[in-house]
């Protein structure tokens, strides 16, 4: 039971606020502050940090104690890694669309670079680890995101609603074939444009969408992000793809779950992030950084139709975000001044606490007692014993927390 120092990556998206003062540092940061990272993936693993200020690798510790840290179960499933990885995201402006591969996708693409003798690190690296990587987000603030294939039927009048001379042949390329094998048709007919063609039609969609808002149209929210994503990246054909896909906007405690193949943009907002422990993506566009079409396509599910919003199974402090990813499941557990009962969290696997508002006490059975505060995190192992959480201080008080999604000894 020891809590954790955690490893901020900068990218240019990220928020020069946010994540600085979840943590109580000086704000503005110098530079932008993207994720949050809580766990054991070899990129930035976690540090537990000992009563005297010592402090351990938690890859590491994994490593060398694998049934210890993880329990028998856990780690014969998960090949001795713990297999979610914890993260807070600030997304200042949007991120690249991408996708994410299935298990067997992973391991194919992870096996075929290595063989390849492409650094792990390399820019042109699509799979740097040989996992599937699912994920879900759940909202801290109002967040914006793009994800899921809309229904054909909808992205048609979308499109007619924004049509133009040289936008019209490819709306009748979808109202031809409004199933998935149409969206698979146009979208790889747009990601593949020649850059002089995507100049013409470009400019026109982007004309038509300021009008489109300017009417206050019913697709008023659609055309705002295509308009923001074209400003960003002007002559980039994921402003089209961006077209086909459905906005959301969650609140507070809501969340969205993406397995693998699920087509996402995140625009803007503040949220938890749990997915599997992985760092495998394929980009399709909207970033200076490397994007492989071909494996795109392979990838990419066309499957359509809304994206479920999930406000979780409620529960007497809380939800639980359940989805059939067995790599994680993530719960939410909350008091405020009317509920100030104990919670009793079971010690059968490996699990990270983060605390989002608030202080609480985390006592064990064996009698020690941490106080975690807001923009905390801590480690508890399999052979760790059991704890109960207690409020610290009046008014809200908000904890996630990460577990494996069947690992249990």
């Amino acid at each position: 039971m020891e809590l954790l120092r955690n490893a901020v990556r900068p990218y240019a998206w990220g928020s020069r606020t946010t994540i600085p003062e979840l943590l109580g540092r000086p704000v503005p940061a110098p530079h932008p502050e993207a994720e949050l990272w809580m766990g054991a993936h070899p990129g930035d693993p976690s540090r537990l940090v000992a009563k005297d200020g010592t402090e351990r690798s938690l890859l590491e510790l994994v490593e060398a104690d694998p049934v210890g840290q993880l329990g028998v179960s856990c780690a014969e499933r998960w090949g001795g890694r713990l297999p979610f990885l914890l993260k807070i995201l600030a997304a200042e402006e949007p991120l690249s669309m991408q996708a994410h591969p299935s298990a067997e996708q992973a391991a194919e693409g992870h096996a075929r670079e290595e063989k390849a003798g492409i650094p792990r690190d390399a820019p042109n690296r699509n799979y740097p680890d040989p996992t599937a990587k699912p994920e879900l987000v759940c909202a801290l603030t109002e967040f914006h995101a793009l994800a899921g294939f809309r229904a054909p039927g909808r992205t048609v009048a979308l499109l007619r609603e924004i049509e133009t001379p040289g936008l019209a042949k490819y709306t009748e390329l979808l109202a031809a074939q409004p199933d998935p094998d149409g969206l698979r048709a146009l979208f790889t007919t747009w990601i593949t444009l020649p850059q002089a063609a995507l100049d013409d039609l470009l400019p026109e969609v982007l004309d038509s969408c300021v009008l489109h808002v300017k009417a206050h149209g019913e697709f008023d929210a659609e055309c705002r992000t295509i308009l923001e994503l074209g400003e960003s990246h002007p002559r980039d054909a994921g402003v089209l793809a961006a077209l086909l896909l459905n906005r959301l906007t969650l609140h507070a405690g809501e969340a969205i779950y993406l397995p693998a193949g699920n087509l996402h943009l995140y625009l803007h907002g503040t949220a938890v992030e749990i997915l599997a422990n992985s760092d495998n993506i394929l980009r399709c566009g909207l970033t200076p950084k490397h994007v492989d079409v071909p494996e795109l396509l392979r990838v990419v599910d066309f499957g359509c139709g809304e994206m479920p919003v999930l406000s979780g199974e409620a529960g007497m402090h809380g939800a639980v975000y359940r989805t059939d990813a067995p790599e994680f499941e993530l719960s939410r557990i909350e008091w405020d001044d009317t509920v100030r009962d104990e919670v009793a969290v079971d010690g059968t696997g490996p699990q990270i606490l983060l605390c989002t508002a608030g202080a609480l006490n985390v006592r064990a059975d064996d009698g020690s007692e941490i106080r975690l505060t807001r923009g905390q995190s801590m480690w508890l192992a399999a052979t760790d014993p059991a704890v109960r959480l207690r409020p610290a201080d009046p008014g809200r008080i908000q904890l996630f927390l990460a577990t494996p999604g069947t690992c249990l000894d």
